[in-house]
């Protein structure tokens, strides 16, 4: 019964994003623009930067354009799932508290929204990937694609959790930016950290182990194993929260 509920919410979820047709656009556009605005803008130089997730002092080399291109990337899964794990929890919130009305548990309703994230998070994870393969070859793409999917599962979990909190559309968007633009979209970038001063910080940002997964993969041998796994203790730990408050925000209504 139970699976049987969340297969029916999974399916109103799709079609109630699918209707709008602005996003699965802006899933395809924005980081297609990204991609190339960091093509057009960065040159072909040879940068030696830090790799920040393994024990010893490691440093490889790599092109201004790859490096920034893989950032980017990064930046953008990031950006992107966690404005449709917003939009998810946010949207037809009326509409989820009916359901729970006639029976449905908070919990199911979240893990239906949780599924259509990760699905939708591993289909930007894809073109992504496959886009970057237009500008450069990774050393592991499989592996890279695997941090491109924690990147948006880590900041889509935070997206649930901003969407369970907070109930104004704005608000939530601003929380959402002020942590991406600063994390994903700044201090992750691998020449940055290399030269940051309190570098302790960075490493407790969302982003970071996703980030290093990413970068060690398509540019190095090395493992990412310690990686995936605080990537992945780092989105429990968004979801457990968020599920709490979810639970929480439907049971009072």
């Amino acid at each position: 019964m139970i699976v049987q509920r969340i297969g029916v919410s999974v399916s109103m979820l799709l079609r109630m994003m699918f209707r709008r047709r602005i996003i699965p656009i802006l899933l395809l556009a924005i980081p297609a623009a990204f991609l190339l605005a960091v093509y057009w803008t960065t040159s072909e130089r040879i940068m030696p930067f830090r790799l920040a997730s393994v024990a010893e002092e490691v440093f490889l080399e790599a092109s201004e354009r790859n490096i920034s291109l893989l950032f980017l990337a990064v930046a953008s899964v990031g950006f992107l799932s966690s404005f449709l794990a917003l939009n998810l929890i946010q949207r037809e919130a009326a509409a989820s508290h009916r359901l729970v009305l006639c029976g449905y548990h908070p919990l199911a309703l979240l893990v239906s929204k949780l599924a259509v994230l990760a699905g939708c998070t591993a289909l930007i994870a894809l073109y992504v990937s496959v886009a970057l393969l237009l500008f450069f070859t990774p050393e592991h793409l499989f592996l890279m694609m695997l941090g491109l999917f924690l990147a948006g599962l880590v900041y889509g979990s935070y997206g649930l959790l901003v969407g369970s909190l907070i109930r104004g559309e704005l608000e939530g968007i601003l929380f959402i930016v002020l942590l991406a633009n600063i994390d994903a979209g700044w201090l992750q970038n691998p020449l940055f950290y290399a030269e940051a001063e309190n570098q302790f910080i960075i490493r407790l940002l969302p982003a970071y182990f996703p980030s290093q997964a990413a970068i060690a993969s398509a540019f190095s041998d090395h493992s990412i194993g310690s990686s995936v796994l605080a990537s992945t203790l780092y989105a429990l730990g968004f979801l457990a929260a968020a599920g709490v408050l979810y639970f929480i925000k439907m049971r009072k209504k």
